[in-house]
């Protein structure tokens, strides 16, 4: 195999040919399982599961909540696998599903007084302890920003989302989306400088 020849998720090379009969195999898989088969679901779980806690983890601090989340998310699509229409991918309605899911998330409860607080302050218990000479890698820096200023770095900076969409989201202002970011990035800036 070439280096440079890419590889489906079945292991297979990224032909047109190949990428179809992916594509027709989950589609397949989704109609099976909103129709209540539980190995389709169970295939489409571990076509996404892996894709799906990692922009979970990107978004919140603790591992285990990701876990949870991750876990969450594949509960409501089993819920929700009926009213998926197929008018975009099952992985961008998934992706839909899930960053909806933590948003809902962090504004419960007391999380919410806390998301877009200006004076909270990272939470340095919560990173992972390194020796000096090691440097922190972009998830260990993660980790550190407030709640807000993460959510909106990784919606805008890591998954594309335009600061409409991510105000309409968040419920907040567009406004309030720049200044998270740019918050965000500044932070960022200072933990990976050291």
């Amino acid at each position: 195999m070439a280096p440079a020849e890419r590889r489906t998720e079945a292991g297979l090379p990224q032909t047109p040919d190949n990428l179809l009969a992916q594509a027709d195999s989950e589609r397949a898989d989704v109609a099976l399982a909103a129709a209540g088969d539980q190995s389709a679901f169970e295939r489409l779980y571990r076509l996404h599961a892996a894709k799906v806690h990692s922009l979970v983890r990107r978004m919140v601090a603790s591992e285990s909540d990701a876990d949870e989340l991750t876990q969450d998310v594949f509960v409501r699509v089993w819920q929700r696998l009926s009213s998926y229409r197929g008018d975009a991918a099952f992985g961008t309605w998934l992706h839909r599903l899930a960053v909806n899911l933590v948003i809902n998330w962090q504004r419960s409860a007391s999380r919410s007084r806390r998301l877009f607080a200006e004076d909270a302050e990272p939470d340095l218990a919560a990173a992972p302890r390194r020796s000096l000479e090691s440097a922190m890698d972009l998830e260990d820096a993660l980790v550190l920003l407030p709640a807000g200023a993460r959510q909106v770095f990784v919606l805008h900076d890591v998954e594309g989302y335009r600061h409409e969409e991510i105000a309409g989201l968040l419920g907040v202002t567009t406004g309030t989306t720049k200044a998270q970011l740019h918050r965000a990035r500044m932070l960022m800036r200072g933990h990976l400088e050291r």
